[in-house]
């Protein structure tokens, strides 16, 4: 970690946008220990054979049909902050036209603003699904990073390789909904641009970030629940040890996630799943999948909190 690399890095920025992408990509990289991905043959098996197990019991238990995503990656802290960086790139793009009385001074603040955030989520984020929104592909994305699962393992005294084929279970869950909603990413996309696009206009567009905080909320209480019906060992320890990791931490870290919005995330999580399993309780998991049959399907914000107005429309 060379965080005097870092500084200068931000420091140095340049360029005609309001962010320097790559001075970004620079900074966060030297605040952050790449980690080791020197992978045994045991353990690529691992990885391997948990993902597959996942997604054979996501399409027998869940009964969607969907294939995993052409990249699966094992990545160390760098390769995820690299890749995320083309991400937080496309959605920012809306803004790039903004102008300010002093782009130079605008530009390093907003630089430094990214770089701290890629450097904290990637020393943080275990797995991720990237459906590539706003990219022009069809191409989804599998990481695990494999430095934080070892890490966060030990930090809860669990078994590393059970707790590496819980995290391949949930992010694998996640390509189980966007494979059953082919018109998902489209719809995700189109809120976004909506939301990034008022933001740039300097107002809020109120309608498309509710229908997009509502969608995530289905998305992240559907992947809890299937979770919860086909992950194929007991993990409510695991649960309950990474909760409470969550709600540890240093100032910084708690600063941090409220920053970034991760406590909505878990809200997201909890009333998301609260929904589903009240649907699936009621009239099983099937019908708790037709969510992902039309964007129609997809719940309101009313009705996250009354699950039976959503089986009287759906079902009507």
């Amino acid at each position: 970690m060379d965080l005097f690399r870092s500084v200068q890095a931000v420091a140095d920025s340049g360029g005609d946008g309001i962010v320097d992408w790559t001075a970004v990509a620079t900074a966060a990289k030297a605040a952050t220990p790449s980690g080791d991905i020197r992978l045994s043959s045991e353990e690529q098996q691992g990885y391997r054979t948990d993902v597959r197990a996942a997604r054979d019991r996501l399409r027998s238990v869940g009964g969607v049909s969907f294939d995993l995503p052409e990249t699966i990656e094992i990545q160390n802290r760098h390769h995820w902050i690299d890749a995320n960086v083309a991400t937080f790139r496309r959605v920012v793009e809306p803004l790039e036209e903004q102008t300010t009385m002093f782009p130079g001074v605008s530009r390093a603040i907003n630089t430094g603003t990214m770089a701290v955030t890629l450097g904290f989520l990637g020393r943080n984020v275990l797995g991720q699904y990237d459906p590539l929104l706003l990219a022009d592909t069809d191409n989804h994305s599998l990481y695990f990073v494999r430095p934080n699962i070892q890490r966060v393992a030990r930090q809860l005294d669990v078994d590393y390789p059970r707790f590496r084929r819980w995290i391949a279970f949930h992010e694998v869950s996640h390509a189980a909904e966007f494979g059953a909603a082919p018109w998902l990413p489209g719809y995700l996309e189109d809120r976004m641009q909506g939301t990034v696009s008022a933001l740039s206009e300097g107002n809020l567009d109120r309608e498309a970030f509710q229908e997009l905080n509502t969608a995530m909320t289905a998305v992240e209480g559907y992947a809890e629940l299937l979770m919860d019906q086909a992950f194929d060992e007991e993990y409510a320890d695991l649960r309950a040890k990474l909760d409470a990791r969550r709600q540890g931490g240093g100032p910084f870290v708690q600063l941090m996630r409220r920053l970034l919005g991760l406590g909505l995330k878990r809200q997201q999580y909890e009333r998301g799943a609260e929904f589903f399993t009240a649907i699936a309780d009621a009239r099983g998991l099937a019908a708790a999948s037709a969510v992902w049959d039309r964007p129609e399907n997809l719940p309101t914000d009313e009705e996250l909190d009354s699950p039976g107005r959503w089986l009287h429309r759906v079902e009507a």
